[in-house]
Formats: structure tokens, sequence, C-alpha cells
């Protein structure tokens, strides 16, 4: 019977069980051990190891159904793979698997499981993004937006410092739902943040005053200031009006995300996201360097940092609207 690998997103490397494909199983025990290596102990990120491990179960699919097995697989079944693969989904799609396949080849022969990996010398789909999807605010929706969320109550306060947060520090949801309160503490004469990236890295950053304002405003509210090492944004369960112990999630940030966008009459495509990419766009409007950008935001790379640069929106308008017939 074949045993598909299944993992969540919420799963730790401590949590985590696998069900093994028959691809793997064949092979035998020591490509069973480094398999289940693979997704525990060498990929620490939750959403990483969701998706490649759905990856690689269709893969191992795939490779049933053909009766190939795990020593013989050569180049051209994994280039078999991906071309097929490419008919039903996105570019983007495609070279995900195809990273989640090498790497996975890449362990089994450092584990000395197989001699070769047999995917490296296929090439995925070329893809190539100039302009992120993401949709972003103009600095006036931003602040209506903000402005909104009435702050006489406690979940206001954590709406607004929730959202102020990602605008100003360029912060992702994960970075910003995963802070502790002892995350956002005094430096000197300012306050500063401490972001949690992804492979364990963390990255800090002096807090924009606005982001400090409201961020006070919270913490005096919530009453939380001193459990240092415990959750900064956390649900707020019915009528009670009081923070409770557990840790806002994504999906939750999601949801009051969509609901404040909505009453503030704002787009309803706006996400976890947007904030991040309203917040570099806008630092870049008001002349902020392509540099301090991607240092503020925290990316590897100036190209990622450009992805979310929208200020040629509005020009690339007016441009086009001189077409005049």
């Amino acid at each position: 019977m074949n045993r598909n690998l299944t993992v969540h997103r919420t799963q730790t490397p401590t949590s985590f069980l696998v069900s093994l494909p028959n691809l793997i199983i064949d092979a035998g025990p020591a490509a069973a051990r480094r398999f289940v290596e693979f997704f525990t102990a060498n990929i620490h990120n939750p959403n990483t190891r969701a998706a490649y491990a759905r990856a690689v179960s269709q893969f191992c699919a795939w490779c049933e159904n053909r009766n190939l097995e795990l020593e013989r697989l050569q180049p051209v079944a994994i280039a078999a793979y991906v071309e097929e693969i490419g008919r039903l989904k996105s570019k983007q799609s495609v070279k995900q698997h195809l990273a989640a396949i090498r790497m996975l080849f890449d362990w089994l022969v450092v584990g000395q499981v197989i001699p070769v990996n047999p995917a490296a010398s296929v090439r995925g789909p070329k893809y190539a993004v100039k302009r992120g999807k993401t949709p972003v605010l103009s600095p006036e929706d931003a602040r209506r937006l903000l402005d909104s969320i009435d702050c006489s109550k406690l979940i206001g306060l954590r709406d607004r410092a929730l959202i102020a947060l990602m605008v100003y520090s360029f912060a992702r949801i994960s970075a910003t739902v995963g802070m502790n309160v002892d995350d956002y503490y005094q430096n000197g004469k300012r306050c500063w943040l401490r972001l949690h990236e992804k492979g364990g890295k963390f990255h800090e950053l002096p807090a924009h005053h606005k982001a400090e304002e409201y961020l006070d405003a919270y913490l005096r509210a919530a009453g939380i200031g001193d459990a240092r090492k415990s959750p900064l944004f956390r649900t707020i369960p019915g009528r009670s009006g009081r923070v409770s112990e557990q840790r806002l999630n994504r999906k939750e940030a999601l949801q009051m995300i969509k609901r404040r966008a909505k009453a503030a009459g704002l787009p309803a495509n706006i996400g976890n996201h947007t904030f991040r990419a309203t917040g570099i766009t806008t630092y870049l409007l008001n002349g902020g360097s392509l540099e301090n950008a991607q240092a503020i935001a925290g990316h590897e790379s100036p190209r990622t940092t450009k992805l979310y640069d929208r200020t040629r929106d509005e020009i690339t308008l007016e441009e086009v609207e001189r077409i005049r017939i």
C-alpha cells in the first residue's frame, strides 16, 4: 500500500510523524532513516517543511506509478516529471518542486544512500519576477486603515499595534506574531524590535516612533509588559476584553486584517504581506535608498526588495495616458 507523506504547517520536528512512501521503504532502512532526517533535522521552517513534503510526496507517487526504483533513478526520469507537472502547475510551483527533489537527493547522497543526485543536472523552467504581486496600499490608505480602528477597546489597540509594526518595520507576519514581549525592548534612549526570521536568524532594528506609540498603548492596556517571555500579540477570546495566554497565529491575523480593511472601505485582496510591501514602497517614495530598505527588511538580495517597489506604478500609468487617440 502506498503510504504518502503528509505534513502540516503547525508540525515541529519533535511532533513530526512521517508515513514513508514505498519508493523510500523499498530502498531499505538506511534510506528510510535518512528520509525522515531530511524533514526533521534538515528543514526547520514549518512552511518550507510542509511545501517540500507535498512536492516530495507527489514525486514519489509519480515514480511508484511507473515502477521506478530509488537507486535506479536517472536525470531523464526527473526531467520527464518536471515536464509533466509543468503542464499543470505554474513555473514558480515547478521550480519549488524541483528544488525539493534536488535537496532531498543531495541529502541522500551525503548519507551514502545513493551514489549521485539524479536531479542535479535537470533544469527547471525559466522564471523571473521583476514586480511583486502583493497588493500595496498608498500612504493615505494605510493611514486611513490605522485611523479607522476603534482603539477604545483592547482588541483595537492590539490590531493597530500589529498592523503598524509590520508597516513601520517591514516585518513579515510570521516574525510579527512570533514576537515575545521582550522582543520589544529599551536600548539606550530608543525602543528596538527583535524579529525572528527564517532559518533561526533574528533581525534587530529601532522602532519607528509611531510603532513605539501604538505598541506602548497596547502593552499598557493589556497589562503584559512584565511577562517578558510570553507572546506579544495574543488572542482576545469572545467579549472578555482580556488577552489570553494564546499567541495570535497568521490565519487569525489575516482574518483580522480582512475585517479591518473591509470596515475601512479598502480592497478585499489586502493580506498579511500587504503591509511589508506598503512600508517598503512608502519608504522608497520618500527618498529612502534601496540598500537601506533591504537592510530594514532583512532581505539577502536587493533584487528581492525591488519586488516590493511600486514607486513607478503611477509614472507608468502617466506615460501610458500619453497615448491620446
